[in-house]
C-alpha cells in the first residue's frame, strides 16, 4: 500500500515537472519590436562631430515628440556606419543614463526582417548589413516627449591619407515627416597637414584654420533627411595633395574623382596682374554702381604685394585709371578714380575688352574680372562678331571671369567668353550684392599657388575629363576633378604647372583605380558635370541631335533634371532603345525656334548649366528645380517619381520603381514574391539588393548581369544570382531555391502545430529531473511485481 502511495506522489511530481517544461515561454534569438510609430515627430537633431587624428567622437541629440493622444509603443534603433569599429557607446534619455547594446548585423537583420514581414513595409531593408544600437526608450505618452542623446566613437581607416566619415540618417524608422531641425557640424583636427575637405552628400559650409584644423558644417530646416550624411578629408605633407576615389561596376567603365588641394599656407605666391572692366552705363545707375565700387575697391585692397593691376570703366567710351599695369605695392590714389565714377551713357563692351587685352603682358597670369548688366549698345554689337576680335586679341596667359548683373544681360556673351579664356560667369540676380559676390569670388582665388595646371596619368586609360581645361590652383581652395577610366589597377598621376614662370612638377605613386566597388556617389557626380558641359555647347552652338542623344540617355540613366526630363516623370517609354529615339526626335522638333538669350529665363538656364558643369556634388532630381524649359510643377511629382539608392536611378512607372539600367530589349526579369523566403534568401546571399528592395513592395532591379522583380505573391521558386555573387571557378551561377515548406505549400490542409519548446539551459534541467523520476517509477513499479 505505501509502495503504491509513492508511485501516485512521484507521478504527480513527474506530472508537474513537466508540466513546467511545457508551460516556459520559448526564448527567441531577438524578440522583434513593436513598431507603432504614427503621429511621432522629430523636433530637431543635433550632430556634433569631433575628429582628432582619424578617432571620431560622435554626439547626438534629437527630441521626438508624441503629438497623439495616446502613447507610442516602439525599440529604439540606431544603425550604424557600415564597417564602423564602435567603442565607448553612451547613450541617455531626459538626461539620465540608460543602458545601450549594439546589435551585430546578422541580429540587426533579423530585426529588420521580422518588421518588414509583420507590417509589409520594406523600407527598413536599406539597413541591411550594417550593426545598430538598440535602446528601450519608449513608451512616449500622449503630448509627451524624449530627448535622447547617444555618444559613440570610431576609428575612420586612412585609405593612402583618405579619411572618410559617414552620419547614417535614421529618422525614417520612426516617422515619415521632415525634421523640424537639423544641424551637423563637424570638427578636424590633425597632427597631418589637412588637404581637401569634401562632402558629396550636403552642401557645407567649411571654415579652415591653419593647416591643422577645420569645421564643415551643415544646417537645414523642414528637411526630409534621405541621404547619409559624407564627408572625406585629406591629410598630406606635400605642399599640393592630391587624392584618387573610383568606382566600377562589373563590366563597365570605372569613374573617378580626384581631390587636388594645396596648403592653406604657402611659401611662394604666383605673381599676377588683375585688370577690372567695369560697366557704368547709365543702366547702373543707383545701388549697382554703389555695389561695384565697393567690389571694386574690395579686390584693390586685397592684392598682394607683386601683383599689379588696372581698372578699366566703360559706358559710351572708355576710361581707364592708368595707362599701364599699376604695382600693387604703389597703387596710387585709386579710391579716387572709383568714388568719382558715374553712371552715364551707353554699353560698349568691346572697347572696354579690348582695352583691357591691350594692357596684357604675355606669359605672366592675368585675371580679367568683367562686371556688367546689358547688352552691347555701342562699338561692335553683334555678338558673334565681338566674341571673335576679343579672342584675337586676347593673350592664352588671360582668365576671364565674368559676372552678369540682373537679368538684362547677354548670357550667350558672357559665357562665351569666358569659355573661350578658361573662365567662369556668375550671375547676381536682382536680390543678390554686387560687392558680396565679387569679394567672395576674390577671396578664393587671390593668392594663385599654380598657374597652367597639366595632369597626367600613367598606367590607367582615362578619359572624359570634367572640367576639361584645369583652372589654376589657389591657396586654401580645391580642384575636384571627375573623369572615367576603362580598366582598374596602378597608376602614377604627375600635376605639373607654372609658378613665376618656372616649370614645377608633383608626382603622386601608389594610387590604385578600383576593378570593382568604390564610392558609389562618383558615377552621378561625373554624369552631372557631363550634362552641364553638353548643355552648355547646345546653348552657345546650337542644337545637334547627337548630343541631344547623350543628354538624354545620361540624364535617363542617372536622374538628372534636364530641359530634356519630363519623360522621366511621364509615361514615356525610357527602357528601349526605340522609345529614346523617339523622345530624341521629339525634343528636336520642339528645339526649332531659337531659346532666347537675355531675360530671367534665359539667366535662370545659364545659371543652372552652369552649375551642373562645376558641381562639387551629384545634383538630385527633385532639387535642381531652376533648369527652364521643364514644368513647373516638375519639382514636386519629381520627390514621388524619381529615387536615388547608390549609383542607381528608379522611376516610378505603373506602381513599380523601375531602375533606369534596365533594357527591355534584352533583359527578361525574374520574379520575386514579396516578403517570400526567396525574398529574404536573396537578401541573405546579396546584402546590397536591401537598398534597392526597401523602395517598396514592386521594384525591378539590374543587379549585374541579372534582373529581379518583386512581385505580390510568391514569385519564381529559384532565382539565378548575379554573376559577381558565384564562387571563382563555377560553371552555372549559384541559385536561391524556395522549397516548400508549410503544408499549404505542399497542397494539403494545415496540420495541428506542437507547442514550441524551449531550449535553454534551464528546460534541460527539467528535463532531466523529469527523466530521472519517471526510471524511478519505473524501478520501483518493477521490484512490486517482482515482489508479487
Amino acid at each position: 500500500m505505501k509502495l503504491k502511495y509513492l508511485i501516485v506522489c512521484l507521478f504527480v511530481v513527474l506530472m508537474s515537472i513537466v508540466g513546467q517544461v511545457s508551460a516556459q515561454e520559448p526564448t527567441p534569438f531577438i524578440e522583434p519590436p513593436i513598431w507603432e510609430f504614427d503621429g511621432l515627430r522629430i523636433e530637431y537633431q543635433r550632430v556634433n562631430v569631433a575628429i582628432s587624428d582619424q578617432v571620431a567622437t560622435t554626439h547626438i541629440e534629437q527630441l521626438f515628440v508624441n503629438d497623439n493622444d495616446w502613447m507610442l509603443e516602439g525599440e529604439y534603433l540606431f544603425p550604424l556606419p557600415e564597417g564602423a569599429a564602435v567603442s565607448q557607446l553612451t547613450m541617455w534619455v531626459d538626461g539620465s543614463p540608460i543602458e545601450a547594446k549594439i546589435l551585430e548585423r546578422d541580429e540587426a537583420q533579423q530585426i529588420y526582417d521580422e518588421i518588414v514581414r509583420q507590417l509589409r513595409d520594406p523600407a527598413l531593408l536599406k539597413y541591411v548589413g550594417t550593426q545598430a544600437i538598440q535602446a528601450n526608450v519608449f513608451p512616449i505618452p500622449p503630448r509627451d516627449e524624449r530627448r535622447i542623446e547617444i555618444e559613440y566613437t570610431q576609428i575612420l581607416p586612412a585609405d593612402n591619407g583618405l579619411i572618410h566619415f559617414t552620419y547614417p540618417q535614421s529618422s525614417d524608422l520612426y516617422t515619415n515627416t521632415p525634421l523640424d531641425e537639423q544641424s551637423i557640424r563637424v570638427e578636424v583636427q590633425s597632427n597631418e597637414e589637412i588637404r581637401a575637405i569634401y562632402s558629396p552628400s550636403h552642401a557645407v559650409d567649411i571654415f579652415r584654420d591653419g593647416d591643422f584644423r577645420a569645421v564643415a558644417g551643415y544646417e537645414a530646416f523642414d528637411v526630409q533627411p534621405d541621404k547619409d550624411f559624407e564627408l572625406y578629408y585629406t591629410v598630406s605633407p606635400e605642399e599640393i595633395g592630391l587624392n584618387l576615389l573610383s568606382y566600377k561596376e562589373a563590366g563597365q567603365d570605372g569613374f573617378f574623382l580626384l581631390l587636388v588641394a594645396p596648403s592653406v599656407q604657402v611659401d611662394e605666391v604666383v605673381a599676377k596682374d588683375v585688370i577690372l572692366v567695369m560697366d557704368t552705363s547709365g543702366s547702373m545707375e543707383g545701388e549697382k554702381m554703389a555695389q561695384a565700387k565697393e567690389a571694386a575697391q574690395y579686390v584693390v585692397d586685397h592684392l598682394n604685394p607683386e601683383d599689379r593691376f588696372n581698372i578699366v570703366a566703360f559706358s559710351t567710351g572708355v576710361r581707364v585709371y592708368q595707362s599701364e599695369l599699376v604695382a600693387a605695392s604703389q597703387p596710387g590714389d585709386y579710391s579716387s578714380f572709383i568714388n568719382g565714377l558715374e553712371a552715364i551713357g551707353g554699353t560698349n563692351i568691346s572697347q572696354a575688352l579690348l582695352e583691357a587685352a591691350a594692357q596684357v603682358e604675355n606669359g605672366r597670369p592675368t585675371t580679367l574680372i568683367f562686371l556688367t548688366d546689358g547688352l552691347a549698345t555701342e562699338g561692335i554689337t553683334d555678338t558673334p562678331l565681338l566674341l571673335d576680335s576679343v579672342q584675337q586679341a586676347t593673350p592664352d596667359n588671360v582668365r576671364i571671369f565674368a559676372f552678369g548683373v540682373g537679368d538684362d544681360v547677354d548670357t550667350l556673351l558672357l559665357d562665351s567668353l569666358t569659355q573661350n579664356q578658361h573662365g567662369t560667369t556668375s550671375y547676381v540676380r536682382p536680390f543678390e550684392a554686387i560687392d558680396e559676390e565679387v569679394g567672395n569670388f576674390y577671396t578664393k582665388i587671390s593668392t594663385p599657388v599654380l598657374a597652367n595646371v597639366h595632369l597626367e596619368v600613367d598606367g590607367v586609360q582615362v578619359e572624359q575629363m570634367y572640367p576639361a581645361e584645369l583652372p589654376d590652383l589657389f591657396a586654401g581652395t580645391q580642384l575636384v576633378l571627375t573623369g572615367r577610366y576603362r580598366s582598374g589597377g596602378a597608376a602614377v598621376i604627375t600635376l605639373s604647372g607654372e609658378v613665376n614662370g618656372r616649370t614645377q612638377t608633383f608626382t603622386y605613386h601608389d594610387n590604385s583605380f578600383r576593378n570593382s566597388g568604390g564610392d558609389d556617389f562618383i558615377p552621378r557626380l561625373w554624369a552631372t558635370r557631363a550634362i552641364g558641359h553638353l548643355l552648355t555647347e547646345i546653348r552657345l552652338h546650337g542644337e545637334d541631335a547627337e548630343l541631344v542623344q547623350s543628354v538624354v540617355n545620361l540624364s535617363i540613366r542617372y536622374g538628372i533634371i534636364t530641359p530634356y526630363t519630363s519623360y522621366l516623370i511621364e509615361e514615356n517609354d525610357i527602357f528601349s532603345q526605340t522609345g529614346r529615339n523617339i523622345i530624341i526626335e521629339e525634343e528636336m522638333e520642339d528645339a526649332a525656334e531659337p531659346a532666347p538669350f537675355t531675360g530671367s529665363a534665359a539667366v535662370d538656364e545659364a545659371a543652372a548649366v552652369g552649375e551642373m558643369a562645376e558641381a562639387e556634388a551629384p545634383v538630385a532630381f527633385a532639387t535642381a528645380t531652376a533648369v527652364p524649359g521643364t514644368d513647373s510643377s516638375v519639382s514636386g511629382v519629381a520627390q514621388t517619381a524619381v529615387q536615388y539608392v547608390g549609383s542607381k536611378t528608379f522611376v516610378l512607372r505603373d506602381g513599380v520603381w523601375m531602375d533606369t539600367a534596365f533594357d527591355s530589349d534584352t533583359q527578361t526579369p525574374q520574379q520575386v514574391g514579396f516578403a517570400s523566403d526567396t525574398y529574404f534568401d536573396l537578401l541573405t546571399a546579396v546584402p546590397e539588393l536591401g537598398g534597392y528592395f526597401a523602395l517598396g513592395q514592386r521594384v525591378l532591379v539590374v543587379v549585374g548581369d541579372q534582373v529581379y522583380e518583386v512581385v505580390e505573391g510568391e514569385g519564381e521558386t529559384a532565382v539565378v544570382l548575379p554573376d559577381a555573387t558565384t564562387d571563382a571557378g563555377s560553371e552555372t551561377a549559384s541559385v536561391v531555391t524556395n522549397l516548400p515548406a508549410t503544408p499549404a505549400d505542399l497542397g494539403v490542409d494545415a496540420l495541428p502545430q506542437p507547442e514550441p519548446v524551449a531550449n535553454d539551459s534551464d528546460s534541460w534541467l527539467l528535463y532531466g529531473l523529469g527523466g530521472l523520476a519517471l526510471l524511478v517509477v519505473v524501478f520501483i513499479a518493477g521490484r512490486l511485481v517482482t515482489r508479487k
